[in-house]
């Protein structure tokens, strides 16, 4: 008679291994340039990391990276603005003139003992107000964006010039300095502030009816429009959040370096571009990421503060993100 132990002893589970159809799609998804393409930027930092710890043991200390993360802060906060403007198939030159411009406002009015709050406020209305007139010239008067934006890139920077008589305004401020090197562990302000937009960002971006409107407007103006999208209202709209986060920028440049400066940035534009592409946001419009850009700031600024830190000289850094641009610019004609 058969004992009960062994009549019915259940067989041992087989082991779960990858299946051939598996390994296959893995394998299909690595050779896939559009897998590259998105993950483009992570993959860049993390090389860049790596070489730049292996080339120079101090890239990784925690002060270089308090460094970076607080240089990448006004960066983040720029390609975040850019990031809507470019959902939309649009562009904004002039970014880091209004940036300035807010920056002089900033400075003039504290000057005339408007007091902090008060000046951060001019400051951020002037870059709004700077928004809102690109917007409004894009819907309303059917100029193209790129014209538009190179022509306040022109006045934003003149404005600010007349207005400081091409002086900066130098800012003495507790509150200020606090701001500027203050903050948790290896976060300062300045990074807290950007992470706070980029979650912000990505919220309305992605979980708002402003945002889904936003991403139909940069994939199909027609058809967006026909479902009852007013797409004018849409580009005043991220051209205006363009302009409020350049206010912001300009707050934050004043902090780190203790004036108004009149003299426009252009690093600033350039690289703010940049990191949205980096980030794998469409030029076309209608895939939109924020992320991404974030990502990008971080790795352009990782690139100039590992090339300094190597000793190579400025006039080679700013080919250097060049032709990092121009690779990512490439990698996005093979993303899904």
């Amino acid at each position: 008679m058969a004992t009960a132990t062994g009549a019915h002893q259940p067989a041992s589970a087989p082991k779960r291994t990858a299946t051939p159809s598996a390994q296959n799609a893995w394998a299909a998804r690595l050779k896939d340039l559009g897998f590259w393409a998105e993950w483009a930027a992570a993959i860049g930092l993390v090389l860049l990391v790596i070489v730049f710890q292996a080339l120079n043991s101090t890239f990784l200390s925690t002060g270089n990276i308090e460094s970076m993360l607080v240089a990448a802060a006004i960066l983040i906060i720029l390609a975040v603005g850019q990031t809507f403007v470019i959902t939309t198939a649009g562009i904004d030159l002039s970014i880091a003139s209004t940036m300035t411009l807010g920056a002089v406002a900033f400075g003039q009015a504290y000057a005339h003992g408007w007091g902090l709050v008060a000046s951060a406020l001019v400051a951020i209305a002037a870059a709004g107000v700077v928004g809102v007139l690109n917007g409004t010239l894009i819907a309303k008067g059917k100029i193209t964006d790129f014209i538009v934006t190179l022509g306040t890139l022109s006045a934003a920077s003149g404005l600010a010039l007349i207005l400081a008589s091409g002086k900066p305004v130098t800012i003495i401020d507790s509150f200020l300095l606090q701001l500027s090197v203050g903050g948790i562990w290896i976060f300062g302000w300045p990074v807290i502030i950007a992470a706070v937009v980029a979650v912000a960002a990505h919220v309305v971006l992605f979980h708002t009816r402003f945002g889904t409107h936003v991403l139909a407007t940069g994939g199909s103006p027609d058809a967006a429009t026909a479902m009852g999208i007013s797409t004018g209202r849409i580009k005043i709209a991220v051209y205006t959040i363009a302009g409020v986060l350049a206010g912001l920028g300009s707050i934050l440049l004043v902090a780190r370096i203790g004036a108004a400066e009149p003299a426009a940035n252009t690093a600033f534009l350039l690289n703010s571009v940049a990191a949205v592409v980096l980030g794998g946001v469409s030029l076309f419009g209608g895939r939109g990421t924020i992320t991404g850009p974030v990502i990008g700031a971080l790795l352009l600024t990782a690139l100039v503060n590992g090339l300094t830190l190597l000793g190579v000289s400025q006039f080679y850094q700013p080919l250097a993100v060049g032709i990092v641009v121009v690779l990512a610019a490439l990698m996005t004609r093979f993303q899904r």
